[in-house]
């Protein structure tokens, strides 16, 4: 009699399990969409190869995410489609500019995946989350080498540290007003230039973005944008240049002008909306709790706040536009 393994029957999937592949589909469509532009237009060799690993990851993602959804007798996401690029448009970054985009891809999933693995407890859900930190993990390293290797990673501050132990003697090392506050301290040196560099890459997709958009209110939507990471930028590089901190200048994100917009609105406001925006809100919330000095937690609590407004409008910008899919839902029982 042929031998045959028993196969132990998977349970159903909770509700954050279905939370968590619902929104890695998502994600995963839309990096497919940004890398098959990105292998296109890229003329570097080194670059190209790391962005098709990319490309092939995001393919292989959508397959695995498929099969659990049809398994399921869940309908799959919508998503984002061939409508929502002109993959054989001309150029419209820098090959470095596509360079710091993937890095910014890695940092997203950095952020979500861990968190979306330790509330995950089906083994063909885990070993999905699992396969893609470790592939995050060795891809972040190639593009960080990368990046070292052609002088263009932006590196926070070094400074001078220390040798000695002190003990905080008295509340006042909480002060940051009236002129008696003390130097800031390496967590908040990391957290500002964490946070610098992240919206001077910002900067720059909203400035690309407002170019390539084919909407007046889209158009002002992401100007607006600009203009309040301006002021981010504007009032945490204070802190530092008070203190005489050097940061690494703005990288080079040369953009080209270009008769038509390789991506679709649809697209370029969900990438605002999730890769600008839940991921910001991630890294100013660990800012926040990981910083000690009032005008510093004041400025990021002042940053948070002017977020919260303004993503939230880019939502409703998203569900006027009918491009708003909506999370899995409970069967409504008050019915």
């Amino acid at each position: 009699m042929e031998h045959t393994e028993n196969i132990e029957p998977l349970d159903g999937l909770t509700a954050t399990e279905v939370s968590n592949i619902w929104s890695s589909y998502l994600k995963n469509s839309m990096e497919q969409r940004f890398f098959e532009y990105f292998y296109n237009t890229t003329e570097d060799n080194e670059i190209k190869k790391v962005i098709k690993k990319m490309l092939l990851q995001s393919q292989k993602n959508l397959n695995e995410l498929k099969d659990i959804f049809l398994n399921e007798n869940l309908t799959i996401p919508l998503g984002f489609t061939d409508a929502d690029l002109r993959a054989e448009a001309d150029k419209v970054f820098s090959d470095t500019f596509i360079l710091y985009f993937c890095f910014d891809f890695t940092l997203l999933s950095m952020s979500t995946y861990p968190i979306a693995f330790s509330d995950s407890s089906r083994k063909d859900v885990r070993y999905h989350l699992q396969e893609n930190i470790e592939f995050t993990l060795n891809i972040q390293n190639e593009l960080v080498d990368l990046m070292l290797s052609k002088g263009v990673y932006l590196k926070p501050p070094q400074i001078a540290i220390e040798k000695k132990i002190e003990l905080a003697d008295s509340i006042k090392y909480l002060n940051g007003f009236f002129g008696g506050s003390r130097p800031v301290n390496a967590p908040e040196i990391a957290n500002l230039s964490r946070v610098i560099h992240r919206a001077q890459f910002s900067k720059m997709v909203f400035v690309t973005f407002n170019k390539l958009a084919t909407t007046k209110d889209l158009k002002q939507y992401f100007s607006e944008g600009r203009d309040g990471i301006e002021k981010v930028l504007d009032s945490l590089q204070d802190v530092l240049e008070k203190e005489n901190i050097p940061i690494s200048s703005s990288g080079d994100y040369k953009i080209f002008d270009v008769g038509v917009s390789p991506f679709s609105d649809k697209l370029m406001l969900f990438f605002i909306n999730t890769c600008l925006g839940i991921f910001c809100f991630s890294m100013i919330s660990q800012a926040m709790t990981s910083s000690l000095r009032t005008d510093i937690i004041l400025k990021f609590n002042k940053i948070a706040d002017d977020m919260k407004m303004y993503y939230g409008q880019g939502i409703l910008f998203a569900i006027k536009e009918k491009w708003f899919e909506e999370p899995p839902q409970a069967v409504d029982r008050k019915v």
